[in-house]
């Protein structure tokens, strides 16, 4: 093998750990979310302490890939669609990691709720369909990284207006409640505080889907109402 082909070699290795240690980050923060779904069905106060204490090793794993993606750049010198793919990476984990941050919210969210002694009643239903809706979806845009799949990533960031809509009938089913019963205040709050940062999680994953667009196709749709082609 002559020098060159033994560099080229090393470069695509230092690429596909890249890859596959946004992959693992992502895999982290889609188990908090889905620890966090599941503190808020079953009120579960210890579960709610393994998310918050969890946290540190997503914010760990995001210094470590960006200390990755500057020694790429700075050794390798990446060019064209290399380049777009380590500049995509930086952007999308720090979508992972206030994403992880969200999860967060929601397990300190159902702490206030347990230690209110207040039920989330009817709202329960609607938030968990919320949260599963954003877990979804944050699955399918890191599958979309996995695959580098534009498809499946424009499938997400379509998804996010219906998210965004369900999450405005919640916050409008609460206000008036707050509004009929002023004693619920404290807890239809924190519900709240709890359905938006679901909301994020959906935003975020959009967010991370724009990324795989941008890798694959060099073109960047953040700002672009019409993702089609």
């Amino acid at each position: 093998m002559s020098d060159s082909q033994h560099v080229s070699s090393q470069f695509d290795e230092d690429l596909s750990r890249l890859r596959s240690h946004v992959l693992q980050m992502g895999g982290l923060v889609e188990a908090q979310i889905a620890a966090a779904i599941e503190a808020y069905r079953r009120h579960d106060v210890k579960g709610v302490e393994a998310i918050v204490e969890g946290d540190h090793r997503i914010n760990e794993l995001e210094k470590a890939i960006d200390d990755h993606c500057a020694h790429i750049i700075a050794r390798r010198q990446p060019a064209a669609s290399d380049l777009r793919l380590v500049l995509g990476v930086s952007k999308i984990v720090t979508d992972l990691e206030r994403s992880g941050d969200e999860a967060k919210k929601i397990a300190k969210g159902v702490r206030r709720i347990h230690g209110n002694d207040q039920p989330t009643g009817r709202f329960g239903a609607g938030v968990r369909h919320l949260a599963e809706a954003a877990l979804s979806q944050m699955h399918q845009a890191l599958d979309a990284f996995a695959r580098l799949d534009t498809d499946e990533a424009r499938r997400v960031i379509e998804l996010d207006g219906g998210l965004d809509t369900e999450f405005k009938s919640i916050l409008r089913q609460l206000i008036t409640h707050m509004m009929e019963d002023p004693r619920t205040i404290t807890t239809a709050l924190d519900i709240i505080t709890i359905a938006r940062a679901i909301e994020r999680i959906g935003d975020h994953a959009k967010n991370v889907s724009e990324q795989v667009i941008y890798v694959v196709e060099g073109r960047d749709i953040r700002y672009i109402k019409e993702i089609a082609q």
